[in-house]
């Protein structure tokens, strides 16, 4: 059996002014980088913002098991389907972050017959923009710390300082490390710490704005720490929001690429769903529905955390309203969700299987609070049975949804035009009532609250003392009015990745309370998740090699 490098390898790609021209691209609209990747031009939105919206079509999942459910490759085979049925499908995705790629997770650009090109790059450095995302955040950091050096004429107080630098590759040990700098008549320290890129706020300042003055408006709004009075220090106050921009301006622009069966691909920003929210930027999303009949998109992890955060912080703040949602469910995820242990998921359970259909349950009845109708893609495996393929069918049935089953990883866009079929179906048959789960204008605590017992099932939410102080000190400076994105573990609807299937009435732990405030939401930190991941004991790292003649191997 062929590895995923080694299909993609043995594809091939058409020049990426071609993948353009199905969509209506001319050349001068693109920003070549190569022949396979190109940028789209702001020119280029001058000229089609006025068209009709296609149809939106979210990708999202059931909770996953550390092996990942297909989301992605489901994404890529749906829009290969589409095209496959002669529908005019523009896939728009995330970036991978170089973390996962070297370590456990693995990289998003799918995999099997279900792959966006080229796969190499688009794992690794891409056109550039996380490395952007990278310096803009440095960059910010360390003027905060040459403005306090050279005199700290704003006053900030150094042990209030939320800014963290931050690195697009998993490293434990810059979770906690310590600046220092001496000089005579000056000595000046203080605890730090970094996050993945991807968590940065930087990243979701990108996928949220609408052009380089909207950029350059949220960057100015960062709230860096407070002054010694208490009251918050704005990335404006040190002048840094210009050459801010100034590295961002080329990461703006969303990058085309192109699937396995030559499917447009609009590919930008790269937020985590478990710890940011896990959505590519709206720009790319609206050049999708703008240049296709229809606009493929994910948002990651399960419904509780990437969906959730699509429809209560992208489409309230970009004024999106999806048609359909597709939640990606396969039989190992469900047995795992009914209490099956890793080693003994391709052995055949009914039991455990019907125990972790709850978990599917409570995602459908998740998406179907926004108004959103919903289909189930199951994800097909060799090791799945007759048995308990049916089993989920009739159960979904039962609970009154559409299911089809999908196996574009072995076969591509012919493996999934069921699936789009009954995508089509949905949408014609059944009328969407979009609507954001909670007002914004409520309080931090109501609003966390709502999304733990609506959303999660808990009983209840407890407030650390830390998070409660900065809750307060958030609704003094009324910073408070936005939604917010809770970041937790992705393995379970709790914060507890040990609880799995539908756990009920458990207590959400909230630690910490952070205000991104250039990006328009407040970050809710739940349980023990980190913003800076580790590496595995044996990170993927160890086996990526590349040849004397440049072809990279044993990436996935």
């Amino acid at each position: 059996m062929l590895s995923d490098i080694q299909i993609a390898q043995k594809s091939k790609m058409k020049p990426i002014r071609e993948i353009a021209k199905k969509i209506g691209i001319g050349d001068n609209f693109l920003e070549l980088y190569g022949n396979y990747k190109a940028k789209l031009t702001p020119e280029l939105w001058g000229k089609i913002k006025k068209r009709p919206d296609g149809k939106l079509i979210l990708v999202t999942a059931i909770t996953p098991t550390p092996a990942g459910e297909g989301k992605t490759t489901t994404s890529i085979g749906l829009a290969q389907s589409f095209w496959k049925l002669e529908k005019k499908a523009v896939l728009a995705l995330r970036e991978p972050s170089l973390g996962p790629s070297m370590g456990m997770k693995g990289g998003a650009a799918g995999g099997g017959y279900a792959q966006v090109m080229p796969m190499e790059d688009i794992n690794l450095h891409f056109t550039g923009d996380i490395h952007a995302v990278t310096a803009a955040n440095n960059l910010l950091a360390s003027l905060i710390d040459n403005h306090i050096y050279f005199g700290n004429k704003l006053g900030i107080d150094p042990k209030k300082i939320f800014w963290k630098r931050c690195l697009d590759l998993n490293d434990r040990a810059l979770r906690k490390i310590e600046l220092k700098i001496d000089k005579k008549s000056r000595n000046y320290s203080r605890k730090e710490a970094f996050n993945i890129s991807v968590a940065s706020e930087i990243m979701a300042i990108l996928c949220l704005s609408e052009n380089v003055a909207d950029l350059k408006r949220k960057l100015g709004k960062i709230v860096i720490g407070l002054n010694c009075s208490g009251k918050p220090v704005y990335a404006r106050s040190l002048k840094a929001e210009g050459a801010m921009a100034a590295l961002l301006k080329d990461a703006l622009k969303p990058n085309l690429v192109q699937t396995l069966e030559n499917t447009p691909a609009i590919i930008h920003g790269g937020p985590f769903a478990n710890i940011a929210h896990g959505c590519n930027s709206v720009l790319a999303t609206r050049y999708a529905l703008k240049l296709g009949d229809y606009a493929i998109t994910e948002a990651g992890f399960g419904a509780d955390l990437g969906a959730e955060k699509f429809f209560d912080i992208k489409c309230r703040l970009a004024r999106l309203k999806p048609d359909v949602a597709v939640i990606v469910a396969t039989i190992r995820s469900l047995k795992h969700n009914g209490g099956m242990s890793k080693e003994n998921l391709k052995k055949e359970n009914p039991g455990a299987l019907s125990k972790g259909i709850a978990n599917l349950e409570k995602h459908l009845e998740n998406i179907q609070k926004f108004g959103v109708p919903a289909i189930v893609a199951l994800n097909v495996f060799p090791t799945d049975t007759k048995k308990e393929i049916e089993l989920v069918e009739n159960t979904v049935k039962k609970m009154g949804a559409r299911i089809s089953r999908s196996e574009v990883w072995a076969k591509g866009g012919q493996g999934g035009t069921e699936l789009a079929k009954k995508v089509l179906e949905t949408i014609k048959s059944e009328k969407r009532k979009f609507a954001p789960l909670y007002s914004e204008k409520k309080s931090i605590k109501d609003k966390i609250n709502i999304i733990a017992k609506e959303i999660y099932g808990a009983g209840n939410v407890f407030f650390s003392k830390e998070a409660k102080g900065q809750m307060k000190m958030i609704e003094r400076e009324r910073l408070d009015k936005v939604p917010v994105c809770i970041a937790k573990t992705q393995f379970s609807l709790s914060d507890d990745p040990k609880k799995l299937g539908r756990p009920q009435n458990f207590t959400l732990n909230i630690r910490e309370i952070r205000v991104s405030n250039g990006a328009g939401f407040i970050v809710a930190i739940a349980g023990e998740i980190m913003t800076m991941p580790g590496l595995p004991k044996s990170p993927a790292a160890e086996r990526i090699d590349v040849d004397g003649e440049g072809r990279i191997k044993n990436l996935f």
